[in-house]
């Protein structure tokens, strides 16, 4: 239930699930109260210009994915653990695993490991029965790195876990049976401060290699460098509205976890 609430409820939050229910509000006042239906409909305007503005989105993002930075030369760890979230089933039409945005998981770790920086990997990540079926995600993903050369005795796999809190207790797991001491752990920028705080919190020797970073410093230098970019920058776009989305799902997760005890 906990699991499937934490879908639900954030929904109602984030910048288009606000908008619809600021607009259903607006809709029940068009009937009974027609001159106040313009406050839900006004604040539904700003929501979504806000959510969509470069600046805000630009600002929200960052503030996550900059707390993490990668250190120049990571140091030598026994394990590389990949988190879930970055792969689809080979489902039809698919002609293989899709690879999503945060694929950049998959290919950061076996760079990794093709470095020497660690001799295994472990790859967590179950699948959400009531959000399609099929094999865990973990094996989607140790079917790309083994097609990516690396050997599948140096593969573990964590094929249980739902969220990101349970990546951390079966990853724990596999460390304990396996003798693992050290881990680089390897995830978005975005979900990198509430994953590494959730592995401290278990007493796991962590080392954060963020990866998937939605805004570079070149990026930062493009906006407001000139008139069109600042117009731009302005107007509604729905990449802009899904990062500050993003964004603000990783702060639900850092409080929710929170006061769960999580972190």
């Amino acid at each position: 239930m906990f699991l499937f609430l934490s879908k639900l409820l954030p929904i109602f939050i984030y910048p288009l699930g606000l908008s619809c229910l600021l607009l259903l509000v607006a809709l029940v006042l068009l009937w009974r109260r027609p001159r106040l239906a313009t406050i839900p409909i006004l604040l539904t305007l700003v929501v979504l210009l806000v959510a969509s503005n470069a600046w805000v989105s630009e600002w929200l993002v960052r503030s996550l994915e900059t707390q993490h930075i990668p250190q120049p030369e990571l140091p030598k760890a026994d394990a590389i653990v990949v988190l879930g979230g970055a792969t689809r089933p080979k489902y039809p039409p698919r002609p293989w695993i899709d690879v999503m945005d945060e694929g950049d998981r998959v290919i950061h770790a076996v760079k990794l490991y093709k470095e020497g920086k660690a001799s295994r990997i472990i790859l967590s990540g179950g699948r959400i029965d009531w959000r399609g079926s099929g094999p865990p995600e973990s094996s989607d993903m140790a079917t790309l790195v083994e097609w990516m050369g690396v050997p599948k005795s140096a593969i573990l796999e964590d094929p249980t876990s739902l969220n990101t809190h349970e990546n951390a207790i079966n990853v724990l797991k596999i460390m304990d049976a396996q003798g693992i001491r050290r881990i680089l752990l390897v995830t978005s920028a975005l979900h990198m401060p509430r994953s590494l705080r959730i592995f401290q919190k278990l007493g796991i020797d962590t080392v954060p290699a963020a990866t998937d970073f939605w805004v570079s410093d070149r990026d930062r230098e493009e906006f407001g460098s000139s008139a069109e970019a600042i117009t731009l920058g302005l107007l509604p776009d729905v990449e802009r509205l899904r990062s500050t989305t993003r964004a603000l799902k990783e702060y639900m997760g850092l409080f929710v976890y929170w006061l769960r005890g999580w972190l």
